[in-house]
């Protein structure tokens, strides 16, 4: 009998071995892919609300090379920018994406203050802008290896920015609105594919017209990437066919620069009318579903006194959707445009070809 009781001990240590063991694989297994990342680490996709998806609290334009945490004093910027940023809380907004990247003005501490004051959701970003040829990203990043650019953005993801802790919620990235991509954009978009993979960060790129738009997507293609892993950034400067094209890839449409323009005839480019008019047309052809929108307003200038003004972020609410309700848009499609749209693309998920 003393052997039979030694046999179901051991039985029952290797029964609770097994659980511990089984526990410790579910509670380390990686998140599931319904969450985005926010500056304050995970939090469930279904969470982000009424979305900001393409916003700018700072920005210093004076270059890679001279710009850094220096130029400017976090506390003063919260107290400029933090009373428009309430008022687009107060129409409903839940979470702020922030796309100002590195050597441009960003700045996750200053996004986490801003989060804790508000109560918002604020996401960052990891990559390089290469716009306006290049000048914000140093000339040594520039002559690295696609491996090692895309390394960096991956330890960024993996390990947090530098020594904050805080880890970005996409990839993003910048272009020259050229019909060609130059080699060093073709490096970061390569770059961008590969981290994406390993991360499962979402691609936001500064594009504008067609040409550049569809040539990143077809890169992404060739490295193994679904073209729902890129947000085509100032798509309202491409045509409506070149949009229509991107969204049958399964790529996000983002019209940006949405902002009441006192100046613009009703229905001339870049007006509330004409806006509507894109976003009725992609309804049309079915593609709501890939429409993201965006003031890209802000935003604090270290080179300005007292940051320069700063323009709000309510436009897209006291303009912009009620003339798609009196254009028949539904309220339902308007959280189609403003919570699901922004939540599936931003959910961090590997999305592979």
């Amino acid at each position: 009998m003393e052997d039979d009781d030694r046999i179901i001990l051991k039985i029952l240590v290797y029964i609770i071995i097994f659980l511990l063991f089984g526990i410790i694989i579910i509670t380390c297994k990686s998140p599931s892919e319904d969450y985005i990342m926010t500056v304050n680490g995970i939090k469930p996709a279904v969470e982000i609300g009424r979305t900001l998806q393409h916003e700018h609290v700072l920005v210093d334009f004076i270059g890679a090379d001279s710009t850094g945490y220096f130029r400017w004093d976090r506390a003063k910027v919260i107290e400029m920018v933090l009373p428009v940023i309430l008022e687009a809380k107060e129409k409903g907004v839940k979470t702020f994406i922030e796309c100002t990247p590195e050597y441009l003005g960003r700045d996750p501490k200053l996004l986490q203050e801003l989060s804790e004051k508000t109560g918002m959701n604020f996401i960052t970003n990891t990559g390089y802008y290469g716009a306006r040829n290049n000048m914000f990203i140093p000339s040594s990043v520039l002559n690295s290896d696609i491996s090692v650019i895309a390394g960096k953005w991956i330890s960024e993801f993996e390990n947090g920015i530098e020594d904050t802790g805080i880890k970005p919620g996409f990839i993003k990235i910048g272009v020259n609105p050229d019909d060609k991509l130059s080699p060093e954009h073709m490096k970061l978009i390569n770059a961008a594919a590969i981290a994406h993979l390993k991360t499962g960060l979402t691609i936001a790129s500064h594009t504008g017209p067609d040409n550049p738009a569809l040539e990143q997507i077809n890169i992404l293609k060739d490295n193994g990437v679904d073209p729902s892993a890129f947000i085509w950034v100032h798509a309202q400067g491409g045509t409506i066919e070149g949009n229509i094209i991107a969204a049958k890839e399964g790529a996000w449409i983002s019209l940006d620069n949405i902002r009441k323009r006192a100046n613009l005839e009703p229905g001339a480019p870049n007006s509330i009318e004409w806006y509507v008019d894109r976003i009725r047309e992609l309804k049309k052809n079915g593609f709501l579903d890939k429409v993201l929108i965006s003031h890209d307003s802000g935003w604090y200038d270290p080179a300005k006194p007292d940051g320069g003004p700063i323009n709000g972020f309510t436009d897209i609410f006291d303009s912009l959707v009620p003339a798609l309700r009196e254009n028949e848009f539904t309220e339902k499609e308007i959280d189609q445009i403003l919570i699901i749209n922004p939540r599936e693309a931003f959910k961090i998920r590997k999305r592979s070809l």
